[in-house]
């Protein structure tokens, strides 16, 4: 059996989230002060007790899914449980990177903290927008945006997920337009997104270029086991060539669906989402219902992992 573990990214936060292996865990609990130590805040406060509105803000979101995320790694690791491969959704690649030995939690979160300020200093709050267009082919969205960005108005497919759902980001006006336009080309749905950015977007170029200071300055290894890049769908060991994907990786697409489909191709057939939410669990009914799927985020459905392996 080959496990690959997925790491979700922004979207998946909620409040009270691993507050239960915080109690139960003392590496969790060391974890998470290590969080706090770093960062210069209480992290933790924001993670167990919110509230909400300061959680999602973009700067906050991510160490905080980070952290949950690592959270539920340290403790599959501590039951014997550990990855032969692994990828992470957008800011869950550096999830998947701390799992891969590529680079410290301290660093990881101290990165992704100043990740999410940069990429809202990118766009002023309410200037940048995403939306989820379902059931209609990439090259019809990718025409549409096309279209659009060619008047002025720039909009683009920024995460490919699974089959029937791509989501696109540029300037709210844009998006909204294309969102219109989609839905009259044969769109089932075109969903605006409760996002304070737009995303994996050309309109990030600033913030790849600050990310690319702070990634300059960190300690990054080879990794350990292969870690599939969004911005390539492909295996990377070699830390220059992740250090350039994670640079590249903040203004353009996530290559989400191919890189899942890469993993099984390569032979991964069990995959264990890691982290807070079920977001990459039900892309994965959508990719290969064949490939057996598991879901961890808390005590419970860690015994239920445990519980499942142990039945092999």
């Amino acid at each position: 059996m080959k496990k690959a573990f997925l790491f979700p990214g922004q979207g998946s936060q909620k409040v009270g989230m691993v507050h239960d292996l915080y109690t139960r865990y003392d590496a969790v609990k060391k974890l998470i002060g290590e969080a706090d130590e770093r960062l210069g805040f209480s992290i933790s406060k924001l993670m167990f007790e919110g509230p909400d509105d300061e959680l999602m803000k973009t700067e906050f979101t991510q160490p905080a899914i980070l952290t949950a995320s690592v959270a539920v790694w340290t403790v599959l690791k501590e039951h014997g449980v550990t990855p032969d491969v692994v990828a992470g959704h957008s800011l869950g690649e550096y999830s998947a990177l701390v799992a891969a030995g590529v680079m410290s939690f301290s660093d990881a979160v101290h990165t992704v903290h100043l990740r999410g300020k940069y990429m809202q200093e990118a766009v002023p709050l309410g200037e940048g927008g995403m939306a989820a267009i379902i059931a209609l082919k990439p090259e019809i969205i990718e025409e549409i945006c096309e279209k659009i960005s060619a008047e002025g108005k720039p909009v683009q497919a920024v995460n490919y997920n699974c089959p029937g759902q791509v989501v696109i980001a540029g300037a709210t006006e844009a998006v909204k337009q294309a969102c219109v336009e989609m839905k009259e080309a044969g769109a089932k749905m075109a969903i605006m997104l409760k996002v304070s950015a737009p995303f994996h977007s050309t309109l990030m170029e600033p913030a790849a270029k600050k990310l690319e200071s702070v990634l300059s300055d960190i300690t990054i290894h080879d990794a350990q086991i292969p870690v599939y890049a969004n911005y390539t769908a492909k295996p990377e060991l070699k830390a220059d060539e992740i250090r350039k994907n994670l640079i590249m990786q903040a203004a353009h697409p996530v290559l989400w669906d191919e890189s899942v489909r890469n993993m099984i191709a390569d032979g991964a057939d069990l995959m264990i989402e890691a982290g807070p939410g079920t977001v990459l669990s039900g892309f994965m009914k959508r990719i290969s219902r064949r490939t057996r799927t598991l879901h961890a985020e808390d005590a419970e459905t860690i015994e239920n992992v445990l519980t499942s392996l142990e039945a092999e």
